[in-house]
């Protein structure tokens, strides 16, 4: 989710579920060591729970970026060891070191023993060629023996050599009943499924079939208002109505308006807000004025406004 995930987006998706568990995009450990900290790691407090998730394959340099991020206050530290894109390849980490365990073994210890939240891993059922029957098994039982006891699993192979990022999120087959399987083999370990993953109904259905979590990511952003919204009364047991999408636009109105007087843009948050309102009339103009208004010089409140009266007048 490297470039979506980023605060804005994280504090929309935050009025919609207080309970769900937010992740950051992606930082490498080395940005943070020799980057701009503040600029990678700056959230909003009401963005809590909210997990920093890192990519690297140094324990000493991500030990040193854990370290960093401790300031910050993180509710979890998420390594991830299955994003398949070019950049992480070259850099040896994301989904390639699904093939080196050992090495992601170190790489969590490392980052244990100096985290003040819990670490955790993201990764995929395998790569390439490999077997994920076999695979995966092992590399459950390598890395939580160093520590870790939550993961995140794709339940998908990333084909490395072959297939775009985006190539890798749909072609290879999804195989849920081995992430299931996984489960039932090591009932001790917190597992969340995650891929494909569309709807508030599938997430149940993981949920009955005996996972600890599942983690939606694409669908999430693109349809927030048919995942999240519900999402505190469905999964988490909370009480009360949820928020309509109208009230979400009014209740992103005080944080643009500061977000604008700290010399921020508009279409930096509004971007976001695209898929707000998705299958309802209107939503096309609505995303139309958002996307041509939105990032224009000088755009303001006034541009939600306009927005907004493509469904026939603001939200009251």
């Amino acid at each position: 989710m490297m470039d979506w995930t980023d605060r804005y987006c994280r504090y929309l998706h935050r009025l919609m579920s207080r309970h769900a568990l937010l992740y950051t995009e992606m930082v490498t450990a080395p940005a943070i060591v020799r980057g701009d900290r503040e600029r990678l790691l700056d959230y909003d407090a009401a963005e809590h729970p909210v997990a920093l998730q890192v990519g690297g394959s140094d324990p000493g340099e991500l030990a040193e970026a854990v370290r960093i991020a401790n300031e910050w206050g993180y509710d979890e530290v998420n390594l991830n060891v299955g994003c398949p894109s070019d950049r992480v390849q070259s850099g040896c980490f994301g989904a390639v070191l699904m093939e080196r365990p050992a090495l992601v073994a170190e790489c969590v210890a490392a980052m244990i023993a100096v985290s003040k939240p819990e670490v955790t891993v993201k990764c995929r059922i395998g790569v390439d060629d490999q077997v994920p029957e076999e695979v995966l098994p092992r590399f459950l039982e390598t890395v939580s023996a160093a520590g870790v006891s939550r993961f995140a699993i794709h339940a998908r192979k990333a084909w490395l050599k072959g297939l775009s990022p985006k190539e890798n999120r749909e072609v290879p087959p999804l195989d849920y009943p081995l992430v299931y399987r996984m489960k039932r083999e090591f009932p001790h370990l917190h597992l969340s499924v995650n891929g494909g993953v569309a709807s508030l109904d599938e997430a149940e259905m993981h949920l009955a079939a005996g996972m600890d979590g599942v983690m939606i990511g694409r669908a999430a952003y693109h349809n927030p208002a048919d995942v999240l919204l519900e999402a505190d009364q469905r999964i988490f047991g909370a009480e009360g109505p949820s928020r309509s999408v109208e009230e979400v636009v009014e209740a992103m109105r005080p944080y643009i308006a500061r977000h604008l007087a700290n010399g921020g843009r508009l279409h930096q948050v509004t971007r976001h807000m695209l898929g707000l309102f998705a299958g309802r009339p209107g939503a096309r103009g609505w995303r139309r004025v958002l996307s041509q208004e939105g990032p224009k010089d000088g755009a303001g409140l006034e541009v939600l406004d306009a927005a907004l009266g493509q469904f026939g007048a603001r939200a009251a």
